[in-house]
């Protein structure tokens, strides 16, 4: 029925330091089905980055036809930037996203833009973590400043390892609130949807409509809003970072029943994981 899958990567297909192999399973078996497997992801980072990391999780490379990322579609956001002076603000380990763009990167105080892709330290790697509020004041500055904020990860937390860390998205949020303006390209935004629907299209060998496209994923403010607003189907997974709001429910779907109750929305699955 949907011979194209667009799919999430993090809380669905693994949960940041291993594969789920039942997932796996299902996207290997929807590809030798005749069907495409598109990896939809938020990473802040460029696709040919994440493959290997997912190699490393467990993922095999039969699993999926191609990746698209946060990462990819927020470069085109910076090249509009071109010759201006740029701030990144995150940890080192994003940048490879900063990589052979037409932009300066500078201090903040000569800054004409701001790059984010996360707090610089999430405790991720078992040091002392921050939390999105740290930033504030920063932030304010920023905004003071009129700084345009590129927000590479639209996600607010992230799953590893059962733990949820915050994301740049978490930033992003309290930039807004004080009035700053914040541009996005990753879920749920219209131009990763685009990018990856080309891809499957490409694929493919024919154009493939977005009834023919299926959204898969663990987030409701990224995965089924995206699903929503760009007019996709969708399976909703309640394992991954809304896990803990559904464990008491008698069944996912009495858990997602009101948060899938949206205007416009079409709920073509529930489920805990994801499996054939």
């Amino acid at each position: 029925m949907f011979p194209v899958w667009l799919c999430d990567v993090w809380g669905v297909v693994h949960d940041g330091q291993q594969a789920y192999p039942l997932a796996t399973d299902a996207l290997i078996k929807h590809r030798q089905s005749g069907g495409c497997v598109v990896l939809i992801t938020n990473a802040p980072r460029p696709s040919h980055v994440i493959i290997p990391q997912m190699s490393a999780f467990g993922v095999p490379e039969n699993a999926y036809d191609a990746v698209v990322s946060s990462g990819d579609v927020t470069r085109e956001l910076v090249r509009r930037l071109a010759g201006s002076n740029v701030f990144h603000l995150g940890p080192d380990k994003d940048t490879s996203l900063l990589d052979g763009l037409p932009v300066t990167w500078s201090a903040l105080e000569n800054a004409q833009a701001v790059l984010c892709t996360g707090l610089n330290k999430d405790g991720r790697d078992g040091g002392k973590a921050e939390v999105p509020e740290d930033y504030r004041q920063l932030l304010s500055q920023m905004q003071q400043r009129e700084l345009p904020f590129i927000c590479a990860n639209p996600d607010r937390v992230v799953g590893v390892g059962g733990i949820l860390y915050p994301c740049a998205g978490a930033l992003a949020d309290i930039y807004q609130e004080l009035g700053g303006k914040v541009e996005m390209a990753g879920k749920p935004y219209r131009p990763i949807y685009k990018v990856a629907l080309q891809c499957a299209s490409d694929i493919m060998k024919r154009q493939i409509p977005r009834s023919q496209a299926l959204a898969i994923g663990d987030g409701l403010p990224t995965d089924v809003e995206g699903a929503r607003a760009n007019d996709l189907p969708v399976h909703f997974i309640t394992g991954g970072i809304h896990a803990a709001d559904h464990r008491s429910a008698d069944a996912p779907a009495i858990a997602a029943g009101l948060e899938l109750d949206r205007p416009g929305l079409r709920v073509a699955g529930v489920a805990e994981g994801l499996v054939w």
